[in-house]
């Protein structure tokens, strides 16, 4: 399991005297603390690697933006900081699909629910979700999808 592989990161980055790393590593696991307590009185319970990675993805995109902004802005010690936290992070995620396979994904999802056009972008984009979420950037991965449901 993925938390886990966390958890051990935490005890070796200790060992090491690894401040940075230790630092990112306590703050995936706090965001991990703070969505098991919001699912505490949900209905049904996902799947922890599930779960794990739909935080870790959302970590992920929280600190490209703010690298992006912090660079926009000169505060070239904020991004560096930004994008050392965030290298802890990618090493967590499964290995994401790549364009083409997403690409190769869409076709077949596409004609497996019968999507004929935008009216139908809803459909195959839960369907993505649902088949290869953890493996994909939902947001580049629904431009694809527009893309090919347009074209």
């Amino acid at each position: 399991m993925i938390r886990d592989t966390i958890k051990a990161a935490q005890i070796s980055a200790m060992k090491a005297g690894d401040k940075p790393r230790l630092a990112a590593v306590r703050l995936i696991l706090a965001k991990l603390k703070d969505k098991d307590i919001e699912l505490r009185t949900a209905a049904t319970q996902p799947d922890d690697d599930v779960l794990v990675t739909d935080v870790l993805q959302k970590m992920a995109k929280q600190r490209r933006e703010s690298i992006t902004m912090y660079e926009q802005g000169g505060r070239q010690e904020l991004a560096d900081m930004e994008k050392a936290e965030l290298a802890v992070i990618d090493e967590f995620l499964p290995a994401q699909m790549s364009e083409d396979d997403t690409r190769a994904a869409i076709v077949a999802l596409i004609a497996e629910t019968g999507a004929a056009g935008m009216k139908d972008m809803g459909k195959v984009v839960a369907a993505l979700k649902a088949k290869h979420g953890t493996q994909l950037d939902m947001s580049k991965a629904s431009g694809l999808v527009k893309a090919a449901l347009a074209g």
